[in-house]
């Protein structure tokens, strides 16, 4: 069954078979992992966090085009499944900042994975990269020994 998951792309002969694989593709983990990773925001998300907590505010503004609804929505997502870990300060007016879990930090190498592929096979020759796989790094000595 392990297999599956992979497979779930592949060309079937038979409606019931499609819809066989698209439910072992909702269900089996490597499925549930592209749909995850296949949101850009949300990938956005994790790699804006890598360099530390971040409030609200400060995610919108450096991620550029998302709405704040969508972001809202991954956050909200990101923090029910236990990537990002929401912390409300008892502060007038209220702050909230949101910062990566042990399991958020794990992505730290596919984010690199990612952003090598990018830099390889997709980068302008033109543009220089400043975010090139050396520099993506946890932002806490306790972030890395948990990647």
């Amino acid at each position: 069954m392990g297999k599956y998951g992979i497979l779930c792309f592949m060309k079937t002969s038979s409606h019931t078979q499609t819809a066989e694989k698209l439910e072992i593709c909702g269900t089996h983990p490597i499925g549930r992992a592209i749909r995850l990773l296949g949101d850009m925001w949300t990938l956005m998300i994790v790699y804006t966090l890598l360099s530390g907590p971040k409030r609200f505010g400060e995610l919108l503004d450096t991620m550029g085009n998302v709405s704040p609804k969508t972001l809202s929505q991954r956050l909200k997502m990101l923090e029910e499944i236990g990537f990002v870990d929401r912390l409300a300060f008892a502060e007038i007016p209220p702050r909230v900042e949101y910062n990566l879990t042990e399991k958020g930090l794990a992505l730290v190498d596919v984010i690199k994975a990612i952003d090598q592929f990018a830099m390889q096979y997709l980068a302008d020759n033109d543009q220089t990269s400043s975010s090139s796989p050396d520099n993506l790094k946890p932002a806490s000595k306790q972030s890395v020994q948990a990647v």
